[in-house]
């Protein structure tokens, strides 16, 4: 399945209902595991994003759909990037003309 890196921070109103962030996440993991992926690494972070997700899908779709369902909560904005893993990396580059 492909993997996704999402870089995620607190609205004004996720950082004031911060305590409820441990539910949240309990209520992210089983919305994308419903919809056929995993949550499989959360962090959280200092500096630029609050928190890091490395999750898998079966396709971008899946993604943008659960993506734009956590963030309509209106707690966190996020940055997702599609991630290659390094034998998918070698193969893109050994393509390469």
């Amino acid at each position: 399945m492909p993997t996704y890196v999402s870089l995620i921070n607190y609205t004004d109103q996720g950082i004031r209902n911060v305590k409820d962030g441990p539910k949240r996440l309990d209520a992210a993991k089983k919305l994308i595991k419903d919809m056929g992926g995993e949550l499989k690494a959360f962090y959280l972070t200092m500096g630029g994003y609050d928190i890091v997700t490395v999750a898998e899908a079966p396709n971008d779709e899946t993604v943008a759909k659960f993506v734009l369902a956590v963030a309509s909560a209106g707690n966190v904005r996020t940055v997702t990037m599609k991630a290659f893993p390094e034998a998918e990396y070698r193969k893109l580059i050994a393509a390469l003309p």
